[in-house]
């Protein structure tokens, strides 16, 4: 008997169109986060974060800035 090392390997029925492979890929896409204004310096910040221009958070310094010295 002749034994056989061979990987069966799933094979498509149909070939997928370019159409249906990116419509399938379209929630993939790369997406900008949403950025806010420092309400202190102006800066554009990530939301709920210490600016990093100016050291403050919801009106409050909370972190000393070199710029600050």
């Amino acid at each position: 008997m002749l034994k056989l090392d061979i990987q069966l390997f799933a094979v498509p029925f149909h070939r997928v169109s370019k159409t249906r492979k990116k419509l399938r890929r379209s929630h993939n896409a790369m997406e900008m986060p949403g950025m806010t204004k420092c309400p202190n310096c102006g800066e554009v910040i990530k939301p709920h974060r210490v600016c990093t221009k100016c050291g403050f958070y919801k009106g409050k310094e909370v972190m000393e800035t070199k710029d600050a010295e």
